[in-house]
C-alpha cells in the first residue's frame, strides 16, 4: 500500500512541480526541425542529445522486464509502453501502480518478447549507453548544459525524468518478479548491483540474467515442480 501511494505521489508531484516551480521554458522545442528546414544542421548541445536518447534507453530497458510482465498482467502493458514514447515515465507510474505481484511466466513468447528476453538486447543497448556517454563526455558543454538546467522548463523536467527512471528501477515490486521468473529468487547480490548502481546495473541484469521459466499447469501426464524452461 506505502509502494503505490509513492508511486501515486510522485505520479501527481512531478507535473506540479514543473508547471508552479521549475524554470519558465525558454527553449523553442520547433526551433531544431526550423533550422533543418532551412537546410542548416541545429546546433544542439551533445549533453542535451545524450541525455534525450538515454531517456529512450530507459524506456527500452522498462519494456525489458514490463512487456513479458504484462503477458500475467490484466493491464495493457502495451498501452501504457506506448504513452511513456511521449509522456515518459508518468504513463509507467500508474502500470506499476496498478499491477500485482506475480512472479510467473506461461504461454509461448511471440517475436518481440524473444527480443527483449535475449541478452544481445542488452549488449545493444550497453553498447548504445556506453557511445551516448562518451559523446556527452568528450563533445558536450557541461557548463552550458548546468546554465540551461537552471533556467529552462524542458532541460530541467527531462535531467529530472532521467533520475526518477533511476530511482524507480529497482523500487517497484517489477525487478523482483522478473528475477524470481528466472530462478533468481533469492540472489540479493545480484539485486543489489542492479538496484545500487545506476543505469549500469539494469543493462548489466539484461546482459546476463538466465531465460524466462515457463509455468505450467501440473496434468496426468506431467511432473515436476511446475517450473519449466
Amino acid at each position: 500500500m506505502l509502494r503505490r501511494l509513492i508511486l501515486w505521489l510522485i505520479e501527481l508531484g512531478f507535473p506540479a512541480y514543473v508547471f508552479l516551480f521549475a524554470p519558465p521554458l525558454r527553449v523553442n522545442l520547433l526551433e531544431p526541425v526550423q533550422t533543418l528546414l532551412k537546410g542548416q544542421i541545429p546546433a544542439i548541445n551533445p549533453v542535451t542529445i545524450s541525455l534525450f536518447s538515454m531517456i529512450g534507453i530507459w524506456l527500452l530497458i522498462y519494456s525489458c522486464l514490463i512487456f513479458p510482465d504484462g503477458r500475467m498482467q490484466k493491464l495493457p502493458a502495451w498501452a501504457f509502453m506506448l504513452g511513456s514514447v511521449g509522456t515518459g515515465f508518468l504513463s509507467l507510474v500508474p502500470y506499476l501502480a496498478l499491477r500485482e505481484p506475480n512472479q510467473q511466466f506461461s504461454g509461448e513468447k511471440d517475436a518481440w518478447l524473444k527480443w527483449l528476453d535475449s541478452p544481445i538486447t542488452g549488449l545493444i543497448l550497453t553498447g548504445s549507453t556506453l557511445f551516448l556517454l562518451g559523446f556527452a563526455l568528450f563533445f558536450g558543454d557541461w557548463g552550458a548544459f548546468v546554465q540551461v538546467f537552471q533556467s529552462d522548463r524542458f532541460i530541467h523536467a527531462m535531467t529530472l525524468a532521467f533520475g526518477i527512471l533511476c530511482l524507480l528501477f529497482p523500487y517497484p515490486t517489477l525487478l523482483t518478479d522478473d528475477m524470481a521468473r528466472r530462478g533468481l529468487r533469492n540472489d540479493s547480490q545480484l539485486y543489489g548491483l542492479v538496484a545500487f548502481i545506476p543505469l549500469f546495473g539494469p543493462l548489466l541484469y539484461l546482459c546476463i540474467r538466465p531465460p524466462l521459466l515457463m509455468f505450467r499447469a501440473k496434468s496426468p501426464e506431467y511432473s515436476g515442480s511446475g517450473l519449466n524452461r
